[in-house]
């Protein structure tokens, strides 16, 4: 019988990888990802993401997954309960944490028709947002996510929990700022709706048909930057029925979104 990858030499707190994974942890290694727990495992292995480094703690971990997941690492390494638990970012442990390769877009990579959906996130500032929206993307089978002015990056562990893995497999762009990310949609010929509470007109008034739609949100806090509105767009806004004057911006996101959705798709 072949020797089993979970059975590497147990490593300290000083090993090179053992320092990069903390790094990980603290959303400071661009490009890369922590993935934590059975589950997230689980979703990690129906992807073909490039996992670099895989972290075993045998006496907490389930070691059916761990088997998996060691055949596709890079590299293996045992770490014990101590080290684990500097690690951690969960308050049940699995024992299983691995740093990952984040999936890379280009503008170029991208082809629209009538049917596309493209949602634009401008400042998101908070990693349980950015996934969410992820998933919000992922649901209403929209094209892509687009980021501008962006604070919470997807390299943040936050992400992935929020997102349910789907970080790993939606389509996100990244822009360094709002005219380059305008220009790229108008050359599309994608119709734009800026989602602002003060607008007007609202969601419910266009056909989104016969053109891409993209809907632009904006940040928690500040809504959506001048630039934006400096671009020409319409806007459309969502009716505040009751004292609040918005909504979360992951919900806003999916109320839009399947709106055009439904048009586009005949519900």
């Amino acid at each position: 019988m072949a020797p089993s990858r979970l059975d590497a030499l147990p490593i300290g707190a000083q090993h090179p990888q053992y320092r990069e994974l903390l790094a990980v942890r603290k959303d400071s290694v661009p490009g890369r990802i922590l993935v934590e727990g059975s589950w997230e495992h689980t979703q990690l292995l129906t992807t073909p993401t490039a996992i670099d480094a895989f972290f075993y703690c045998p006496e907490a971990a389930e070691t059916g997954i761990a088997e998996q997941v060691a055949t596709r690492a890079a590299e293996v390494f045992r770490i014990s309960p101590k080290l684990y638990a500097r690690v951690t970012r969960k308050n049940k442990s699995d024992g299983l944490i691995s740093i990952a390769r984040l999936p890379v877009w280009q503008p170029t990579d991208f082809r629209f028709d009538e049917s596309s959906l493209v949602l634009v996130a401008d400042g998101v500032e908070y990693a349980g947002n950015l996934g969410t929206l992820i998933r919000t993307v992922d649901a209403a089978r929209a094209d892509c996510l687009v980021l501008t002015s962006r604070r919470a990056r997807r390299s943040h562990p936050g992400v992935y929990a929020a997102s349910r893995g789907l970080v790993l497999s939606t389509p996100v762009l990244e822009f360094d700022d709002i005219p380059a990310a305008a220009t790229w949609l108008r050359e599309r010929g994608v119709e734009v709706h800026l989602a602002d509470p003060s607008a007007t007109g609202s969601y419910r008034v266009p056909q989104y048909r016969g053109k891409p739609t993209a809907f632009v949100v904006g940040s928690e806090g500040g809504g959506l930057s001048r630039h934006w509105h400096e671009q020409g767009f319409g806007a459309v806004s969502i009716p505040m029925l009751g004292q609040a004057d918005s909504l979360n911006v992951a919900l806003s996101a999916g109320i839009l979104l399947f709106e055009a959705r439904a048009h586009k798709d005949g519900w």
